[in-house]
């Protein structure tokens, strides 16, 4: 639905990702297709708008087993120059 840009992560959010044995390529493919993840339906449609407009884009996607799962912020640009993974606590 996007470019995605130069993708990059913070060293916490692979660790999470490596603690769970995920590929970040399954979570940016989401991403990037409109799976937002654990959004509420207003930024859903936000979500939505932004890509229509060219304003940024964020999605949050739980990582880990249920009741103990982490949040997981995957956030593109604007300009869609770069998108980054990160953890909520890094913005």
């Amino acid at each position: 639905m996007f470019a995605l840009g130069n993708v990059v992560a913070t060293p916490d959010a692979l660790d999470l990702l490596d603690r769970h044995g995920l590929n970040a390529a399954s979570i940016l493919q989401r991403h990037m297709y409109g799976d937002f993840g654990a959004v509420c339906a207003d930024d859903r449609a936000a979500n939505l708008a932004a890509i229509r407009d060219q304003t940024r884009v964020l999605s949050a996607y739980r990582v880990g087993p249920d009741g103990k799962s982490e949040k997981l912020w995957v956030l593109t640009e604007a300009d869609r120059s770069v998108t980054t993974l990160l953890l909520p606590s890094e913005y």
